[in-house]
Formats: C-alpha cells, structure tokens, sequence
C-alpha cells in the first residue's frame, strides 16, 4: 500500500526542497558480494550534511527553467514523463549541477549534488549489513512491484521512505552524484567525506531505475555515464552542505 506523500500544501510554491539531516559518522562502503567496482568494502568517515527527501521533481526544475530562461530537457512534454511531482528525468549532469548553483544563489545556502559517500551513506539509512534500504528481500517483493514503473518513473514519494526519511533512495530513476567515476576508486579512496578522483570521462550515478529490468538497485550499487548525457531514467538528488 502507498505512504501518503509530502507533497501537498507549502511544498509546491517553495523555492526550496525539503532536507533531512544525516549525521556524521563512519560507515562501513561497499559489498564484497558485488560487482568489483564495490569492492573492497572500506570504512568511510562522512561529515554531516542535509539530503533532499525527494529526488527533484518536475515543478521545482520548471522554477529554475523560468528564472534562467533554460532550455527544457528531452521529454519535457512527453506524458510518460511529465507529471509536476514525477522527478525530472534527461538532464545531464551539467545541468543538476547548474539548477544546484542557481538555487544555491538564490538561497544563500550550499546545495550542490551529493558525493557517492554521502549517497550510500544517506540510502543505508543506518542499516550497514543490508543489501536493499528496506533489507534483503528481493526487489519483487516490494509494494506493487508488478504494477509500477511500467512507461516511465513514478511521482515521488508514493511510497514508504528509508529509515532516514528518504523516498525513492533505491527506485524510479539514476541519480547523478558529484564523483568522477572510477571502477578501481575504492582501493585508494581516503577514509574521510571522499570526492571521487580529480578527473574521468563518466559520472557516477546511484540508485534503481524505471527502465531496468530489475527496478531497484541494492544500496551499494554504482553505476554511471559521460555527463554530457541525457537519459529518460536520469535524474538527481540534492545535497546540502552545513559546514564551510
């Protein structure tokens, strides 16, 4: 059964997304039970910061359009995609990062795209061993598996959110993260908030997707593409940053 959603009421005319704040802490990154690009499982110290309940939707992107007379992405108007509370899907990487600078302009406040630390961090929702955010049952056995997901991704928040109070952190659509992606990364990675190498030709991405066969990815999942694409299952994510 679907969990009443967030998004009526003051969330609709705000500029700003609605954050939960995810303690700094170590965390145990990774899954020896993976594919090699998580391995090997290391330790990783995350400083606190605030994650967007929500992945960013189509209402909060159209703002940005408006104030900075952006070009819409590909499916704007397509009906599979287009839903105000459905999260924007086909943007690429640049253009996340630029809606992260303009709000973070308009705000005052630090938001930017989230590292694949803080990412994993914020979907484990406290619950290291576990291989889903809900745990390690399969993904068929989530609400509704068979029925959703069918033509494009759902609106947000339909349904139960990760014990930090995060919806959608395994579903709907890839979310870009800050990092450059490098499959051997976790092998040298610093132990403390790590930013991904100084260079690539990928982003890394987290989170299931729509399109897949399988919809929802396990939590330790990496994934990525060039960040000049635009992809239907492609969204984002905010982070906010609380320190200097």
């Amino acid at each position: 059964m679907a969990a009443s959603s967030k998004l009526s009421g003051p969330h609709i005319g705000a500029i700003e997304p609605m954050m939960e704040p995810i303690a700094e802490g170590w965390f145990a990154m990774g899954c020896e039970t993976g594919r090699d690009d998580e391995k090997p499982v290391h330790r990783v110290w995350v400083d606190a910061f605030e994650m967007a309940i929500y992945q960013a939707t189509n209402v909060e992107y159209a703002r940005f359009l408006a104030a900075t007379n952006g070009a819409p992405p590909p499916h704007w108007n397509d009906a599979n995609f287009n839903d105000l509370q459905m999260p924007v899907v086909a943007v690429s990487w640049h253009e996340a990062a630029s809606y992260c600078e303009w709000l973070s302009g308009m705000t005052g406040k630090r938001y930017r795209l989230p590292t694949e630390a803080e990412r994993e961090r914020a979907a484990r929702g406290g619950q290291e061993s576990f291989l889903y955010p809900w745990g390690d049952a399969p993904p068929e056995t989530v609400p509704d598996y068979d029925k959703r997901w069918k033509l494009g991704p759902e609106p947000v928040g339909l349904y139960k959110p990760n014990a930090y109070g995060l919806y959608n952190v395994g579903d709907n659509v890839h979310e870009w993260c800050s990092d450059w992606y490098d499959d051997g990364y976790y092998a040298h990675s610093p132990e403390r908030n790590p930013q991904g190498p100084k260079s690539g030709t990928r982003r890394a991405s987290r989170g299931g997707s729509w399109r897949h066969h399988i919809k929802v990815t396990r939590t330790a999942a990496r994934s990525s593409i060039p960040p000049e694409f635009q992809y239907a299952d492609y969204g984002f994510r905010i982070a906010r940053s609380l320190s200097a």
